[in-house]
């Protein structure tokens, strides 16, 4: 218990991370260790019961849901989604529920159009997927989709009777006993909840806005304890969940494949799962091997969260289980000779607008919604080649390098997978 206490907060202090809460769980032996303040304001102390936004590690548990209701008969993966909800319109009309859990349905992912506070949210978010853009056609490659899972909280609700809210505690929080886990932020104020935390010229300061909306529940908006998530994490889980659905056109981002909500990693030759999440602010990781009966979660609230992750988990997993953790891709240690002119050009979905400078610039800005949330300015990536096709960019804040691989669909049109999204070329 102290080895790890100590490695969190040495690691976590390291990385400018305000606050953090470490979660490992192997056979009958479970460790929590908590570290820094749950706001920098109010000098809050961060214990093993403070609860984090664990972001898209949601999508999981609403996967979860989804599979109760597939094993009760209210639902078929590959049947059209309209076949429950008649009322649904979206570009392509033959999407299923296993497109939604596996983000190959082509809906443009990132829509955060926030409907309001009321238990109606989800149906109007769902309603408005009809302006929505087919950012690739049904099937054609992978990218992640958040808008997807807001979707697939509505089915819930229309097979439910009640509000996505509604089923998550009645199917999964309280039959677990989950006694720490909530989804709205009137409920995280009854607990000890942490903020997140921007940087700002160097310093890490409040973010300008605690949640997300509530429309986009169902990707993102659980809050928790580590203690909870390594619960759940180990309920025993829906044995397809796990199971390979689609391969990643990038496999250095996340992992190699992925499965029914859950993402599928290979660390030299050990298959794991597991989830990442990130909110305005927070960060949060989970890693289960299911062979050694190993799962450990990482909650942080700012700084370099990827970095403190990175770093703690290699020296978990190596100590534990004997795993190796693969390093993050960078640069190549012999410079290599790619030109760059066939991938520049503007690259857009709702959200994001990426421009390929000729410089070897990449240009990311955030539009719509999220612009108006954020008031963030274009960042600029410098672009190094490591093969033809792939390239890595360093994000000027932190340092951390990111892939952007350039393929194209089936069709032949171009496309840049960034972030864990792929984003079609609408300009040369």
């Amino acid at each position: 218990m102290t080895q790890w206490t100590e490695r969190l907060a040495e690691l976590a202090s390291r990385h400018d991370v305000p606050g953090a809460t470490l979660g490992i769980s192997q056979g009958d032996e479970q460790i929590e260790a908590a570290y820094g303040v749950l706001n920098l304001r109010t000098g809050v102390e961060v214990t093993t019961e403070s609860l984090f936004q664990i972001g898209s590690i949601t999508k999981v548990w609403t996967a979860t849901l989804v599979m109760q209701l597939v094993e009760e008969g209210k639902i078929q993966l590959d049947a059209p989604l309209v076949e429950v909800m008649p009322e649904l319109r979206l570009r392509d009309p033959k999407v299923t529920m296993r497109h939604l859990l596996t983000h190959t349905s082509g809906i443009d992912g990132d829509v955060f159009t926030d409907t309001g506070r009321g238990d109606d949210c989800l149906e109007k978010y769902a309603a408005g997927l009809s302006e929505a853009a087919q950012n690739h056609p049904l099937d054609a490659t992978w990218s992640y989709c958040n808008s997807g899972f807001s979707l697939a909280g509505r089915v819930v609700e229309k097979l439910t009777g009640g509000t996505w809210d509604a089923a998550l505690r009645e199917r999964i929080i309280t039959p677990l006993g989950l006694e720490h886990t909530v989804t709205l932020p009137e409920e995280a104020l009854m607990h000890r909840a942490a903020v997140g935390h921007v940087t700002d010229d160097g310093k890490q300061v409040l973010a300008p806005v605690w949640g997300i909306p509530r429309s986009a529940g169902p990707a993102g908006a659980i809050v928790s304890t580590v203690g909870d998530v390594l619960r759940f994490a180990l309920s025993g889980m829906h044995p397809e969940m796990a199971e390979h659905q689609v391969d990643l056109p990038d496999t250095h981002l996340l992992g190699d494949s992925w499965g029914l909500g859950w993402e599928r990693l290979n660390w030299g030759g050990h298959r794991l799962i597991g989830h990442d999440g990130n909110t305005i602010g927070q960060a949060s990781f989970l890693r289960v091997l299911p062979s050694q009966g190993l799962a450990v979660t990482l909650l942080t609230n700012g700084g370099n969260g990827a970095k403190l992750y990175e770093e703690l988990f290699r020296e978990i997993f190596d100590e534990l289980a004997g795993v190796p953790v693969p390093h993050p891709l960078g640069p190549p240690a012999t410079p290599v000779e790619v030109d760059i002119a066939p991938y520049v050009g503007v690259y857009e979905r709702a959200s994001i607008r990426q421009e390929v400078l000729p410089e070897g610039v990449l240009r990311v800005s955030v539009t719509g919604p999220m612009a108006e949330v954020l008031q963030e300015k274009p960042v600029d990536y410098r672009m190094v080649a490591v093969e033809p096709d792939l390239f890595v960019c360093q994000d000027p804040e932190t340092g951390n390098w990111i892939p952007a691989t350039f393929y194209e669909l089936p069709t032949g049109e171009p496309y840049m997978h960034f972030g864990a999204r792929a984003t079609p070329r609408c300009v040369r």
